[in-house]
C-alpha cells in the first residue's frame, strides 16, 4: 500500500492557491480512478482506492499546513506504513511554473508543510514537486503561494494535473521515469506531422545526353599467301 499526501490548507477561500496545489492533484487522481467518497480520518480527509496494481490511500491533511506530520503521521500508524510508502505532492517555489520532479528525501528548503512531515517521520519518503514560480523575493512568498492561480496559469496547471492522474499508477509502483513521462505528455505532447526532415537535396543538373560513338574496328590480320610459284605467275596474267 502507498499512502498518498498532498499538501494544502483546508477550506473554500484557500481552494484555488498556488500552496494547494497538491489538494488539487488529490482530487484529480480520485476522481480519475474511482476512489471511494472522501472521509474524515487521521485529522485529514482520506479516500482509498487502486492505482493499476496497488493499492493507495489519499490523504489532505486538515491541520493547516504547518501541521501537516501530524496527519501523515496518523494515517502512517494506522495502515501500519514506513516513510519510504509514502509520497507527498506540494507546491515548489524553485521550478518554473509547470516544471515537476521527483526526490526522495533531502531537505525541506523552508516549506512549512514538508518541516513539520520531517519532524514527524524523518525525511526519507518520496517527494514530488510541483513548480509554481518565485515572486523574485524571499519576503514575498508567504504572500505569493496563499494567492490564487491567475487565469493565465490555468492552462499549463490542468496539464500538469492530469498529466500526475494519468502517470498515478506508474507513481504507485514507483516507476518515476513512467510517471514523470506521463506528466510530460500531457504538458509538452509530441507534434502530429511533424517529424524531423533531413537537409532538402540540391536540384540535379541535367545531365548531357552521350551521343553513340562510331565503332572502330580493328585492321585484319593479314592473310598467308598459300600460292604456288607457278599459280601467281598464272594469276598475274589473267
Amino acid at each position: 500500500m502507498k499512502l498518498i499526501v498532498g499538501l494544502g490548507n483546508p477550506g473554500a477561500k484557500y481552494a484555488r492557491n498556488r500552496h494547494n496545489i497538491g489538494f488539487m492533484a488529490l482530487d484529480m487522481i480520485a476522481a480519475d480512478h474511482g476512489f471511494t467518497p472522501w472521509k474524515t480520518k487521521h485529522q485529514g480527509q482520506v479516500t482509498e482506492g487502486r492505482l493499476g496494481s496497488e493499492r493507495a490511500v489519499l490523504l489532505k491533511p486538515e491541520t493547516f499546513m504547518n501541521l501537516s506530520g501530524q496527519s501523515v503521521q496518523a494515517a502512517m500508524r494506522f495502515y501500519k506504513l514506513e516513510p519510504s510508502d509514502v509520497i507527498v505532492l506540494h507546491d515548489e517555489i524553485d521550478l518554473a511554473p509547470a516544471k515537476v520532479k521527483c526526490k526522495t528525501g533531502g531537505g525541506h528548503a523552508g516549506h512549512n508543510g514538508l518541516r513539520s512531515i520531517h519532524a514527524h517521520i524523518g525525511p526519507e519518503y518520496h517527494r514530488v514537486r510541483l513548480g509554481v514560480g518565485h515572486p523574485g523575493h524571499k519576503d514575498a512568498v508567504p504572500g505569493y503561494v496563499l494567492r490564487d492561480f491567475p487565469k493565465a496559469d490555468e492552462g499549463w496547471l490542468d496539464d500538469v494535473l492530469r498529466g500526475i492522474s494519468d502517470g498515478a499508477p506508474e507513481l504507485a509502483r514507483g516507476d518515476m521515469a513512467k510517471f514523470m513521462n506521463a506528466v510530460a505528455m500531457r504538458v509538452s505532447p509530441p507534434r502530429s506531422g511533424t517529424g524531423t526532415k533531413g537537409p532538402a537535396k540540391p536540384p540535379q543538373k541535367a545531365q548531357a545526353v552521350k551521343q553513340p560513338q562510331p565503332t572502330i574496328k580493328d585492321d585484319p590480320e593479314p592473310q598467308t599467301d598459300e600460292r604456288s610459284s607457278l599459280q601467281k605467275l598464272m594469276d598475274r596474267f589473267k
